[in-house]
């Protein structure tokens, strides 16, 4: 038996029978005719996975690296395999002078679930700055590549979530970023940085995820466990009426995206415990495993909870960013909650 607290970062306690490296398109190629998150798990560093149980059906991990950088005229680009890690990524990019990614500077994952997640911090989104996505159709064997548009990308959502969500595998992304840098400023802290430079909006926002939320080497969380709310108009006048202090941040199409972490907070959680889960008492949009010990009980519970205290108290619901995996498939709460 393999422990699974070493493939997941919020290092829940259950185990695996099989956990195979795959760092070749060829590793990939023989997974062809399985469904995945059936028929077996993939993980990169496991940062938005969460293994409620012992898994019954094989892990595979993802550490199929490489990038390659090129330009044109106008742009800079770069072709990066799934398995290499985001963060390492971002740090890669400033070093070679290539910018636009520092705001997305310490988001745990790899690459390959980037695009799948559409990650996003400060103002940014990861779709801003991909070109392409290459992938293998797990049923007819093939490679194939789908452009910015084709990839459907929302917030937190992409087509990898839906139509290829248990056919296909990303082995490789091409991100296209502009040589004609403009920062983004628009959130927190950031609007206080004088003259930025990519360099100068990395560290700040290296800073501030350091001082808010807890190291998952040190205290098990899978980061951000929920999802920002996004709200209609008139949903946020009623909440606005009762709490006036409410975080919101307009929307292209007219919603307004509201801080799930606030909710949590002034819903009276922030720094309870539920078992051996805790809400970070910096930052209430993380739960951790504050003691090591827990197991998917405890995340259950916790979440059940917040969402439904939440919800009692603002009328908003809550639905969580991470993934939850059963003994042999990937669950929602409700799912697991009722068997």
């Amino acid at each position: 038996m393999n422990s699974l607290k070493q493939f997941h970062t919020f290092q829940l306690n259950h185990y695996a029978n099989d956990v195979v490296k795959i760092t070749s398109e060829d590793d990939f190629k023989a997974l062809v005719g399985q469904i995945l998150n059936k028929d077996f798990v993939l993980v990169g560093s496991g940062s938005n996975t969460l293994f409620l149980e012992n898994l019954a059906i094989p892990l595979y991990v993802n550490e199929y690296l490489g990038k390659t950088l090129f330009e044109d005229n106008d742009f800079y680009y770069i072709d990066v395999n799934s398995g290499e890690n985001w963060h390492s990524l971002v740090s890669w990019s400033l070093e070679n002078e290539v910018y636009g990614l520092e705001n997305l500077a310490l988001i745990p994952g790899t690459v390959g679930a980037a695009p799948i997640q559409n990650i996003g911090a400060y103002g940014v989104e990861v779709n801003q700055f991909i070109d392409s996505v290459v992938y293998i159709d797990l049923v007819s064997g093939e490679i194939n590549s789908l452009t910015n548009l084709e990839c459907n990308f929302g917030y937190r959502d992409s087509i990898f979530k839906h139509e290829l969500a248990t056919n296909s595998i990303i082995l490789t992304v091409r991100f296209k970023l502009p040589k004609e840098w403009s920062p983004v400023l628009e959130y927190g802290e950031l609007k206080n940085l004088e003259c930025p430079t990519p360099i100068s909006i990395f560290n700040e926002v290296c800073s501030i995820r350091n001082s808010k939320l807890p190291d998952p080497m040190i205290i098990g969380n899978a980061g951000s466990f929920f999802k920002n709310p996004i709200i209609t108009k008139l949903e946020l006048n009623r909440v606005t009426e009762l709490f006036p202090s409410l975080p919101s941040y307009p929307l292209k199409d007219g919603t307004f995206k509201i801080a799930a972490g606030w909710l949590i907070d002034k819903a009276g959680l922030k720094g309870k415990e539920f078992g051996n889960v805790r809400v970070n008492p910096k930052q209430a949009l993380v739960l951790t495993n504050h003691n090591g010990e827990a197991q998917g009980q405890d995340v259950v519970l916790a979440a059940n909870k917040i969402i439904d205290t939440v919800y009692s108290t603002f009328g908003i619901k809550l639905e969580p960013e991470v993934r939850f995996f059963n003994k042999d498939k990937e669950v929602t709460l409700a799912d697991y909650y009722a068997s």
